[in-house]
């Protein structure tokens, strides 16, 4: 049984050390730890890396060059929780800074094809109100942008 919780493990095709020394840039509570290299008995090339160990806000990470044979896609995504929109800001422009791409209601896939949901906490109190008006509107709001606007998200709730 473990002790430690889980380590999520992403599979890279060569980029797994610029993506830890990337994730690594972008959140708080981060460092990176052991990098283990390919020997002349693994599948790849002698002394290139193999796998990085690293921690983002506060999260274990493996970084694998695993190969070309599996890519990213948007089943599965990590959600950033934000207290304010200057959060939302700093992570929606970081996250898509240097070739990542934009997409609809608050996700976005990074430079590697990993997808993110930069969420404002304050998102899901509106959308769950229990006024099925007021949730309804910031629902709506929601679904027509892209990076989420926390100001006019509530302007929607608010019905103005």
């Amino acid at each position: 049984m473990t002790t430690d919780g889980f380590t999520t493990c992403l599979w890279f095709d060569g980029r797994a050390e610029e993506a830890a020394h990337f994730y690594v840039s972008v959140f708080k509570n981060s460092s990176i730890g052991r990098i283990a290299r390919y020997n002349d008995a693994g599948r790849g090339t002698a002394g290139d890396v193999m796998t990085v160990e690293f921690t983002a806000n506060g999260q274990k990470f493996v970084a694998l060059n695993g190969g070309p044979q599996f890519s990213f896609n948007e089943a599965i995504s990590f959600q950033i929780g934000c207290a304010d929109q200057a959060e939302v800001d700093h992570y929606w422009s970081k996250l898509i800074d240097n070739g990542g791409e934009p997409g609809p209601c608050g996700w976005l896939k990074d430079k590697f094809g990993v997808s993110w949901q930069v969420v404002p906490d304050r998102l899901i109190e509106l959308v769950t109100d229990p006024d099925p008006q007021k949730a309804g509107r910031a629902t709506e709001a929601m679904m027509s942008m892209g990076k989420l606007d926390i100001a006019a998200l509530e302007k929607a709730y608010a019905g103005s």
